[in-house]
């Protein structure tokens, strides 16, 4: 195995939520998933609403990521995302009642911004749920 790592920092507007070196990343763009590793060559994407899992020295590491954008080169990764939290971090309860909330406002959504407020925060609580389901 190489000893060649990529430097990945996953950014949001309020803080850094992760900065080092990792073995590889996988995470889910837009138009599928998608991971990388160390000599990659140049890469981006459009991330969905989801989780990104990095390898660390044989350990994995889940974080939820709510969209944004991903970029590989020379062995520096950046997600720029609105928001990301790690696995362990999750409080999956709380994941799970957002969820509830988000699908009773669905079920009595009145206009196309009210479904699509909607959705976006059921969309956010599953990413949230599946990360911490991974834990």
């Amino acid at each position: 195995m190489s000893d060649k790592k990529i430097h990945l920092k996953i950014i949001t507007p309020e803080k850094i939520v992760f900065e080092n070196d990792v073995d590889s990343i996988t995470a889910q763009g837009v138009n599928g998933s998608f991971g990388i590793l160390p000599d990659h060559i140049p890469f981006m994407a459009a991330l969905d609403v989801d989780t990104a899992e990095v390898l660390k020295d044989g350990n994995k590491i889940i974080f939820s990521i709510i969209g944004g954008a991903f970029q590989f080169k020379q062995n520096e990764a950046i997600i720029l995302t609105e928001a990301a939290e790690i696995s362990s971090d999750i409080d999956a309860q709380r994941a799970k009642l957002a969820k509830e909330r988000a699908e009773a406002s669905l079920s009595s959504a009145q206009t196309p911004r009210d479904v699509k407020i909607a959705n976006a925060a059921i969309a956010r609580a599953m990413a949230r749920l599946k990360a911490a389901s991974k834990n």
